[in-house]
Parts: structure tokens; sequence; C-alpha cells
């Protein structure tokens, strides 16, 4: 039975939010429950960029579409008179391969794929910010570029569209974006100068020993054995090797070997990853834990192979811009927690990408509201949000576009 979540589409007249804003709403949730419905992997977003290019012509606002096979651009000039810089505003597009467990009336369409993360309301608000500026282009002075990144999940999307110029022509001047987090209340946003999210970095490991009987361990090189002498000693790496002041992890998320209980497996496979916040860590990871692989299996007489990936860098957010962010996000959101300074996740993020090539902040917008069951962590198969979250991004958005071209 389809059950429905309670009216979302308006918001209190009290809120902190203007009134063309809160007029918006309506449009926000039924775009977001449409990004919703038809959920797309990552640079597969074909539904959503058609979507998306739809509402952007018929608006009349400048854009350009195919960047990084279904990135989009578009571009707010304002009429205010003065000198303008460009502020760039990112939002993702993609969703994940988790089958939807939500029995609501906007639920996955799409087998298997589902916005379990907010990406689908991220968009939203990115064009609901769009076409609130380009109705008040005579409020503000300068360039707005909208970005609509792909593929922020995996493999990532933000380095191919930097690659593409969407950082130039005109140049940016700084970057934000935002994150729905369920992590938060409803009415709080999570931002903080420096390090917001983790590095993430990815290894295999196989562990190559000898296969036997069972009862013959004496004939044999038990690769189970190794890899689990493998998983302790991986786990001293941060313990003994990292400052205690610098957070970092090392996981084993994954480990296969054997085949039947009397036979001695003579492979095991494993995988993992390391996340940490200290740009500075960004090369010692991967050469420790080899090392550390290299002496367990010499010691047992096994050999390896091992792969390393990095994914994303730590997101960094710049001082100046996160001042920015605070001082509006104050003026938006209403909870007794209001600003949380202090919030910091090991999750990772592309959004750190553009932050290395620009000026920028990427923070936390809280979306939770356990008295309406939408508390549901990232990633989960019944995952959603409080849609009210999403004037108060558009109101954040525009009011940070306001401070940052207004005041140039």
């Amino acid at each position: 039975m389809i059950s429905t979540l309670p009216n979302t589409t308006s918001i209190p007249n009290h809120a902190n939010i203007r009134l063309d804003i809160r007029t918006l709403q309506p449009q926000l949730v039924e775009w977001r429950r449409n990004f919703h419905q038809k959920p797309e992997l990552g640079f597969q977003e074909q539904l959503t960029a058609e979507f998306i290019c739809q509402k952007l012509k018929a608006w009349g606002i400048e854009h350009e579409s195919g960047i990084a096979k279904t990135g989009i651009v578009a571009i707010i000039r304002g009429e205010k008179p003065g000198f303008g810089k460009v502020l760039a505003i990112r939002a993702d597009m993609d969703a994940l391969p988790i089958q939807e467990q939500n029995q609501v009336p906007y639920r996955s369409q799409h087998d298997g794929i589902m916005h379990a993360c907010g990406h689908d309301g991220h968009t939203a608000i990115a064009l609901g910010t769009a076409y609130y500026l380009h109705q008040h282009r005579d409020r503000f002075n300068g360039i707005v570029k909208i970005i609509f990144q792909p593929a922020e999940e995996g493999p990532g999307g933000a380095k191919p569209m930097i690659t593409a110029g969407v950082l130039k022509n005109p140049d940016v001047d700084a970057i934000i974006g935002l994150h729905l987090w369920n992590n938060l209340p409803l009415g709080t946003v999570g931002v903080r100068s420096g390090a917001l999210m983790a590095a993430v970095e990815c290894f295999d490991c196989t562990i190559l020993g000898q296969g036997g009987h069972g009862a013959m361990p004496h004939q044999t090189v038990d690769s189970i054995v190794v890899a689990a002498q493998v998983v302790n000693a991986l786990q001293t790496i941060v313990s003994r090797n990292v400052n205690p002041l610098d957070a970092a992890v090392v996981t084993i998320g994954e480990l296969h070997a054997g085949t039947k209980r009397n036979v001695i497996a003579d492979t095991a496979r494993m995988s993992g990853t390391i996340r940490y916040f200290n740009p500075d860590l960004a090369d010692f990871f991967q050469n420790k834990i080899e090392t550390v692989i290299a002496g367990v299996c010499a010691s047992n007489g096994a050999k390896y192979d091992f792969q390393h990936y990095r994914l994303y860098p730590p997101v960094i957010n710049h001082p100046d811009i996160t001042h920015l962010v605070q001082s509006v996000a104050t003026q938006v959101v209403e909870t007794p927690l209001g600003v949380v300074p202090e919030c910091q996740t090991m999750g990772g993020e592309d959004m750190s990408f553009f932050l290395q090539e620009v000026p920028g902040c990427y923070f936390f917008l809280g979306s939770a509201n356990p008295q309406l069951n939408l508390a549901y962590p990232h990633h989960h198969p019944r995952f959603d949000f409080d849609e009210t979250a999403l004037a108060m991004g558009v109101e954040i958005f525009v009011g940070c576009v306001e401070k940052f071209l207004n005041n140039s």
C-alpha cells in the first residue's frame, strides 16, 4: 500500500525565507519528486539533464549542456550597476544502485536505482536558485554559474567538468555547494572552515598462498591465515603511525577466500578504503599499507598483488567563503542548534576538486525530521528527507550570491 507523507509544499510564514522563495516551494517539491522518480547513475543522467535544460530554455537562461557527458552549466548575468565577480554554485545529479524501499507516491520508477543521498534535492535547489536569480537579475551584479554535475557517487564528474573548462570563460572567483544532511535536524546548517570531508582512497589486495588439504597444513601456505594477520596488522597503521590529532581510518570492507571447509585456500582477496583530513597524508598510506602486507606475506612464505586507487582529496573550505556562508545561514536557520561549526565526516565528496581550483565552501543543510520518519541515513534504501529544506537551500544560495557579488 502506498502511503503519503505530510505536506511539504508550503513552509511556515514565520520562516526567515523571503516570500518569493516561499512561493517557489511547491515547484521545488514537484521538481525534486520528478528527479526522485527517475533516478540515473553516474554519467547516465540523460533524463535529468533533459529536464533541467527544458526548464532553463523555457526561462531564457543561458546554458551549455553535454559537459563531461551529461553535465550542464547555466549562466545568470546580474544587471545591477557595478563591477561584478563570478560565483559558482555546484549541485550533483546522480543516484545510487540501491533498490528503494519507501512506499511513497514518488518512489523510484527505475528498478535497482534510487536517490538515496539527496542529490535529487540538490538539483531541485540549484534549479530553483537559477530561476529566482534570473527573475531578480536587477538585485545583483556580476555573474552566477550554476554547475549541474554528474557522477559524484563515482567515478567522479567534478574533475572532468573542470578539465572541460566550467571554471573558465568567465573565470570563477569562488564556489559554493551544499549537501542535504540527515545527520543534522531540519533547520540547521553544518559548516566549518578547513577540512569538512575526508580524502578517499581505495585498495585491493590478493594474498597468494599455496592450497592443500585442511588436514595437512604443513604442506600449504594458508592464505586465510595470512589475510587475517594482514587485517590485524593494518589496524596499527593509524593507531601507531598517524598523529593522534590527525583523524584517519583504514577499513577492510571485503574479504573473500575458500571454497570448502576441508580445503586450505590458495588465495584470499580483500578490499578496503582509506580516509583522512590532512592533505599531508596523501602520500603516506599507499606505501605504508603495502609495506605491512609485504612484511606479513614474507614472514609466512606468501606472495601478494596490491592495487591502490586515489579517488577524492579532502574537502577543504576556504575561511573567507566559509564566513560568507555562515553569515547568511545564521539569518536563515531558526532552531536552537542553528549553525553547527564543528561538523565533519569521514565521508568523501568530489566537490573537493572544485575547492582545489578556487576558494569555496561546501556545507551541510540539515534535512532530518524524526517526527515524520524522515531520518534514515544516507545510502539507506529508505532514505528520504524533509522537503522543507529545499526552500531553505535556495534562500541560502541566493543570500550568498547577493552578499558576495554586491560586496565585490
